[in-house]
């Protein structure tokens, strides 16, 4: 299932991104555990047999997202694909916490 979930492959790409950045040790720690906690609240989420579960999941990921834009705007960050990227899950995760 999680294969067609497009919140979690993004999620996915979205980790795999910030690992590649070059930060200072403090915020790289920080960015590691917002997006992999993205991915992992996603996931569970997903699995939740409930609706109000699920949103529970989806609203913690969201707040991860935030976290990591708000990493990348300390750190002066200005990829447009990354930036993109973060925008794209967010757009994801709202409509999830909408449905």
């Amino acid at each position: 299932m999680l294969k067609s979930f497009r919140t979690y492959q993004l999620s996915l790409q979205f980790y795999q991104a910030c690992s590649k950045l070059k930060l200072p040790k403090h915020l790289k720690d920080q960015v590691l555990r917002a997006s992999s906690s993205i991915t992992l609240n996603v996931a569970e989420g997903s699995a939740k047999p409930t609706k109000r579960d699920q949103m529970k999941f989806y609203f913690i990921s969201f707040g991860s997202l935030r976290e990591c834009q708000a990493v990348l705007s300390l750190s002066g960050q200005t990829n447009p694909e990354l930036l993109d990227l973060a925008d794209h899950i967010g757009a994801c995760l709202f409509r999830l916490t909408r449905s």
